[in-house]
Formats: C-alpha cells, structure tokens, sequence
C-alpha cells in the first residue's frame, strides 16, 4: 500500500468517525443562536426585549444617519448599515446584549479611503446623473462602492483571522491601550464634526497631523462661520446633555425613558421645514432619501488593493471596541464570549452586508449601555429594532429630507460622551500602575496624530517592549510552584466541624500576560478543594449517623452528637514574591476576591507591598467586616483563630 493510499483510508476513516452529535455540537458552536432561541422565555423575556427593542431602533436611525455622513456617503447606506450587520450577528454572535450596527471609529477609517478615492473636489457628477441604482448619482454610488469595499475586506481580514484562531490573541490588547486608542479615534471624529456644528464648507484634510491641520484651517477662516447654524448646533448639544443626564438620573424610578434623540429629529426637521432654513439661512440638511432595500450587487473588485489600509483598521478597531463591550458585557451579566467566535461572528456582519451597500460595521458603547439601562436579556431586543428600521426604509425615511446636518453632528458628539469620559481612567492608572499611564498617554497621543489603527499597533508595540523589560528586572523570572497547606481545627463547642485553609505562595509577577492563567489555576485548586471537602463532609456524615445508632443501641445517656455542618474555608494569598504588577493584575486579584466571596470562601493576603494594598484598595470595593491584608502568614492564620499545628501537602499545582 502506498503512502497516498494510506492517507486517503486515513481521512476516510476520519470521516466516517464523524457523528451526528458531533455536527450538531460544531453548528450550535459557530451558530449561537441555535443555543439561546430553543430555550427562550416568551413570558419572561419578550416585554423587556421589545421595548428594548423600540428604543434601540430609535438610536440605530439616528446613528446609522449620521454616522453614514461621518464616512462620507449618503446617509440612507447608514440605515442599510443598522439592518443587516444586525441580523448577521445575532445569528453568528455571543454577545446578547451587544449591539452591533454602524460605528463612528470604522465609518472615520472608510471617510478616508472614500475621500482619497473618489475626492469631492473637482468632480463632475450632480445628484441629476442618476446612476439607476435607488436614484442616487453615480458620484453617490462610486462613493459607497468604495466604502462598501472596506467592509468586505475588513469582513474577509476578520474571518481569516477567525480560522487562525488569531482570537487568543487579545490578550495583547490591554485596557489601557483600548481605552487610549478609542478616546484618541472619539477625539478625531469629534473633530471631523466641527465643520458641520459651525456650518463651513472646508475641504476634507487627513494624514499625519490631521487634526492638527483641521483646526489651524478653521481658525484661519473663523469668520465663515455661520451664525444660524452654530446656534442650532449649541442649543441641540444642550439639549442632549441635559435630558440625557436627567433619563440617567432618574431611570430607576421611570419605565422608558424620553428618546430625546427622535424627538430632536422631529422638532429640528419641522421647523427646518417651515422656515426654509436650507434656502433663507443656508442650512445644510440631509436631502433625498431613498425608500426601499437595495438589491444585491457584489463590491467593486477593482479598487480592493487600494484600500488595505483602511482594511486592516476597521478589521482591527472595530474588533477590538467590540470585542470589549461582549466580554464586559458577559462578565456583568455572568455568561461567556469566545474570542474566535466574535471574529466569525463580526467578519461576516461586514462582508454579507457589503454586498447590500453597507459601510463597515461593529458595536458601539453607547447602544450596548442602551441595553443594559433598559433591560434587555437576549439578542431578540437587536431582531425587534431590525424590523422597526426596516418600516423606517420603507416609509418613514423620505420624510427626513429637511433634518440639518448639524443637529447629526451634534448626535454624534454626545453619543461619544461615554468614550470621551475615559480621560477620567488616567487618574486611576496614575494611583495603580504609572507605566500604564505614560502608555495610555503615548497611544492617545499617537492615535491623535496619525490614526486609530496606528495608535493601536503602537499601544501593543510599547507594551510588549515594557513588559520584556520589566521581567528581567523582577526577583523571580520563572513561575513557581504554588504550596497549600491545609489546617483542620475545632470550634469551641466542641462539634465535629472542619476548617479548611488553602495557603497559596505567588512568587512571581502578575500582569497582563500571567494574569489568566493565574486566574484559571487558581480556580483549579478552589474547585479540586470543594471537592475533597464535599467527599470528608459525606464520610463525616456516614460516621455521625454510625455512632447515633450505636449509641442509641446502647443506651448511651451523653451529649448527642450534631450533624456535620458545612465547612468554612479561607484562602491566604502569599504575595512575598509578587514583585510587580501592572493594571491588569490588580482587576484580576479583585475579580479572584470577587469570585471567591460569591463561593463563600474568605480571601486573605498576607505579605502585600504597599503598593499592592493602595492599588487594590483604590481599585475595587474591598466590602469585608474583617481585615484582609496581614503581614505575614502567621498574623493571617492567628486572626482566622486557627491552632498553629498543620500538615503540608505534597501535591503542588504550578501557576
């Protein structure tokens, strides 16, 4: 038999091993949706999903418009970007309440393959060169082909990534070059929004130190500003603010909230209307919209290799933003995420939607915050305001002709008020870790001044760099074996009742790189310890009640004997080795102190730094009635009230 043969019989066999169960564990692995819909609760679930559901699709209108605007195409191709990546993800994703749709960082990466491509200037098309397609100009579909483009390969980066299993990766990705990297991209979209809040025709201007060249042009031609507009544009921005921060102030003790967003829209469009802004005070407004879904038409395959670049951001921003709201999301409301799967899940909401002229896609901060702020439990909530945008397409849409672009750019602006809250975040990793500030700073600054994805590759670059700088310096360079000692004691009274302590030696750095693991095997040794103390439990029980019946026999006349009662168990954290730990450390250690309160396991740390007890103490709510930080081992175990008397065990369990 020849070698080809054998590996022809070889894949065969493989192929016939496979069974049913196995297919339909892959489909409902990369198919969520056939996990979570059998088992919905209609009773339970759909009211909150629903109105959910209407107030999503209120802000998908309003964000989808203006973020269209934002990446330079017409602002109907935003409606069509709050549809279908939507529908895509609920099928594909894990996040249930993240809401994907059109977002402001990938529409600011595709506005400059857009501009670059097909330049506003010196064109010859009018809106009356109809294409034939939805009645636009061929100078609208050119630009739309071009974004729609970025999509598609973005999309087909992302899936690529996905059959990598390139997801793991993110553990490279820290918090505060995400936090750095998306503060800088909202700073830059705010930027390209000034022109429309002061009413100035500008030329559109990017590249290294953009937006820097952005300001010295307006301030150059500051007395082009129009009065009306600018107006408008500061009474909208209050508007917002101050009704936002009252839905937020008061949203435990109302059901819905006011959506001061559609209700913006409204007032601003009805007196645009009556008044003729657009001919008396020359007001800029969105203009035709176009009624119905395109048809399918597959994205100009000519200019892919001009738009690369931009690819490769929306690919990566637009992950990692998203990627970020589903794992926060799964850790709030006690579910998980797989990080390959989101890559599947977010690659083909952008390619399967760019055949239907849709601009890059991904989730957005302030649409998931919706969602929790008004309940939603599953991606249901995403389906009800998919099908309220699409009765928007078909019906309501042409009446937006007369909304001004400056109330748009005024949305956009406050909806970004969550990512540009993140400079607070520096004050935090100033008092934890300066390191990851001056790394934050850089990255802002280096995304400010060139791009998003720029700022990103430089974040994960400087951090790498730091970080194998750092270890050689640490006492210990390699990771230790972790020491339990267990000690057994009993109470006053005398009863049958088993204390267990788990002393484990961390004798080696905790940052971002360790932190999982060191999460994981921690969570390996409490659950091995539940286990063996759920079985001594069962042989103390089986003993008790032995005893009770030969008593009994017996005629014994003493103290009964109790039933043994459940033991109560303590961690110690030996942190004498803990040389250095960065941001990422400390949240884990809280997210472990966390984690074991819920098991009711009590956590002390012995032989803390100082540094350590400020970092944890300003980073989380540390709720205890007694004391967690001791200074040494013993001074942890007398506070427990345990005799000194213990024995070592001789399994060790490496971190």
């Amino acid at each position: 038999m020849t070698g080809a043969e054998r590996r022809r019989r070889a894949v065969w066999g493989k192929i016939r091993a496979v069974r049913c169960e196995d297919i339909k564990e892959w489909c409902v692995r990369r198919l969520p949706i056939l996990e979570w819909v059998p088992i919905y609760d209609w009773k339970e679930n759909l009211v909150p999903d629903m109105v959910s559901g209407m107030m999503l699709a209120i802000q998908q209108v309003t964000q989808g418009l203006a973020f269209a605007a934002l990446s330079s195409v017409h602002p109907v191709f935003g409606l069509y970007g709050s549809f279908f990546p939507v529908i895509i993800y609920a099928i594909f994703g894990m996040g249930r309440h993240v809401a994907t749709g059109t977002f402001a960082l990938t529409s600011l990466i595709s506005a400059n393959a857009v501009e670059r491509l097909v330049p506003s200037i010196g064109t010859n098309f009018t809106s009356n060169n109809n294409s034939g397609i939805l009645g636009l100009s061929e100078f609208e579909m050119q630009r739309i082909g071009v974004a729609a483009a970025v999509s598609f390969l973005g999309g087909i980066i992302q899936v690529a990534m996905f059959m990598l299993q390139l997801g793991h990766a993110t553990f490279l990705l820290t918090e505060p070059v995400i936090s750095a990297m998306t503060t800088g991209a909202a700073t830059h979209v705010v930027t390209s929004q000034v022109k429309y809040l002061l009413g100035m025709k500008m030329p559109y201007i990017s590249g290294p130190l953009g937006f820097f060249h952005i300001y010295a042009y307006i301030f150059e031609n500051i007395r082009s500003v129009q009065l009306e507009t600018l107006l408008l544009s500061l009474l909208s921005i209050v508007v917002l603010v101050l009704v936002k921060e009252l839905n937020e102030k008061f949203q435990r003790n109302i059901k819905i909230v006011l959506p001061i967003d559609l209700v913006l829209i409204i007032a601003t469009s009805i007196a645009c209307c009556y008044a003729d802004m657009e001919y008396v005070y020359g007001l800029e407004v969105v203009g035709h919209i176009p009624q119905g879904l395109p048809p399918p038409k597959l994205p100009p395959m000519n200019v892919l290799s001009e738009v690369v670049t931009e690819a490769f951001g929306v690919a990566l921003v637009g992950y990692v933003a998203s990627l970020a709201l589903a794992q926060s999301s799964a850790k709030r409301f006690n579910y998980t995420v797989d990080d390959n799967q989101e890559l599947l899940a977010h690659g083909l909401s952008n390619v399967i939607p760019s055949f239907f002229f849709c601009i890059p896609s991904a989730a957005a901060m302030g649409r998931t915050a919706l969602l929790y702020s008004t309940g939603a439990r599953t991606q249901v909530a995403c389906l009800i305001s998919c099908a309220l945008v699409l009765v928007v397409i078909y019906t309501i849409g042409a009446m937006l002709y007369w909304l001004p672009m400056c109330v748009l750019a005024s949305i956009i602006i406050v909806g970004l008020k969550g990512m540009l809250m993140q400079f607070r975040d520096l004050k935090k990793y100033w008092n934890v870790d300066k390191i990851d500030w001056s790394i934050w700073v850089t990255t802002y600054m280096f995304t400010i001044c060139f791009a998003a994805n720029v700022g990103l590759l430089y974040g994960v670059v400087c951090t790498i760099v730091i970080v194998i700088f750092r270890f050689p310096r640490a006492k210990t360079l390699n990771l230790k074996n972790m020491k339990e000692v267990e000690y057994k004691y009993k109470t006053e009274d005398n009863c049958e009742s088993l204390k267990q302590v788990t002393v484990v030696s961390v004798s080696n750095p905790l940052v971002f790189l360790n932190a999982r693991k060191f999460h994981a095997d921690l969570m390996k040794i409490i659950q091995k310890d539940s286990m063996s103390s759920q079985a001594r439990e069962d042989v103390n029980k089986c003993e008790q009640n032995t005893l009770l019946c030969s008593f009994s026999n017996g005629g014994c006349h003493g103290e009964s004997l109790q039933p043994g009662q459940s033991e109560r168990r303590i961690l110690i954290l030996d942190c004498s080795g803990l040389n250095f730990f960065d941001y990422t450390g400390v949240s884990m250690l809280l997210q472990i102190y966390m984690d074991c309160k819920n098991r009711h396991i009590e956590v002390l740390l012995a032989c803390c730094k100082a540094s350590l007890i400020k970092a944890m103490q300003y980073g989380g709510n540390l709720e205890s009635e007694n004391p967690i930080f001791f200074e040494s081992i013993s001074s942890a175990i007398g506070a427990s009230q345990i005799p000194r008397k213990y024995s070592k065990f001789t399994e060790q369990s490496e971190v």
